[in-house]
């Protein structure tokens, strides 16, 4: 079996996609940040001393978005057409869900540029806040949807 990304000499390798046709491709991630009560509303009530957390870390997945190729090996250079965000806040948790839905019109898709999107933006919630909850978690960060490209339409169930 040939592995995509080695060559016939084993060598690591970018997957040439030169032949594929351009089309609209979609993707939908998403990521939930959990912590105690004092961070959450130091959040929701703006009283976090680095600033307004949630709409830095909209900010930080749009760009996060836009760097996937520069920090994920082999992982193709995309011409974002739109990334979007939303932020839902969970009291019942003390938690946040980060989605990150990002657009293109390429020979390649877009789920990893949507997945590092959710987790910089996460990580960027973690960095402001902890001061006061060192003990946050990140967790459940998948891929919702895709469409377009060769393999078609994925739904998560």
């Amino acid at each position: 079996m040939q592995l995509t990304h080695l060559d016939n000499n084993n060598n690591p390798t970018m997957v040439d996609v030169s032949h594929k046709q351009i089309t609209q491709r979609e993707a939908l991630a998403r990521g939930k940040i959990t912590m105690n009560k004092e961070a959450f509303l130091a959040i929701i009530n703006n009283a976090v001393k680095k600033g307004p957390v949630l709409q830095t870390a909209i900010i930080a997945a749009i760009m996060g978005s836009k760097k996937t190729s520069e920090l994920i090996p082999m992982c193709h250079p995309l011409f974002l057409s739109s990334v979007k965000c939303n932020v839902i806040e969970c009291e019942s948790e003390n938690s946040f869900i980060l989605e990150v839905r990002v657009k293109t019109n390429s020979q390649t898709g877009v789920e990893m540029e949507a997945l590092m999107g959710v987790n910089i933006g996460l990580l960027t919630i973690y960095d402001m806040v902890k001061a006061i909850d060192k003990s946050m978690e990140i967790s459940e960060v998948y891929l919702v949807q895709k469409s377009g490209g060769k393999s078609g339409d994925y739904l998560k169930k």
